[in-house]
């Protein structure tokens, strides 16, 4: 029946709905399925409160991944592509996800091999930070690439 009852057993409904009454708490009805229906008595607001905490720890205690977006051009010079470059080191060492893309504008996308060879190569300089979660993928006018972090957290 309840935490505080000392004798569990077979009752009748209305003996049962008496006995919750009496110590100012809810019957609920656990099992509907069992012959017969198993019921329990409890303070119900206070089953909702704990269960709506343990809900909220649990989504506490999840990790939250962040995805942090790097664009190239199909034809990126140098500078640009260190200085991209640092920024994804940055966000690896910080745990994020990568999500790097080559967008191509009009007839850019005539260099669509350029544009798998920039991003292979960018994988291939961020290979002691995060592994290559996804190879370079067209999907429109984008080709797409996801790197995640190794877990290495430099302070």
């Amino acid at each position: 029946m309840g935490d505080n009852i000392e004798n569990p057993g077979v009752y009748q409904i209305a003996e049962a709905r008496r006995m919750a009454e009496e110590m100012e708490l809810d019957l609920v009805m656990i099992s509907d399925k069992a012959d017969p229906p198993i019921c329990k008595i409890i303070d119900f607001q206070k089953f909702l409160y704990q269960q709506k905490k343990k809900q909220k720890e649990i989504k506490a205690n999840a990790q939250k991944v962040v995805i942090k977006e790097i664009r190239f051009g199909p034809q990126t010079d140098d500078h640009d592509y260190n200085f991209k470059l640092n920024h994804a080191k940055k966000f690896l060492e910080e745990g994020a996800k990568v999500k790097a893309f080559v967008f191509f504008k009009g007839r850019s996308i005539l260099f669509k091999e350029q544009g798998e060879i920039l991003l292979l190569r960018f994988a291939q300089d961020l290979e002691e930070l995060g592994k290559v979660e996804q190879l370079p993928k067209l999907e429109g006018k984008r080709m797409i690439m996801f790197i995640s972090s190794k877990g290495v957290k430099k302070k």
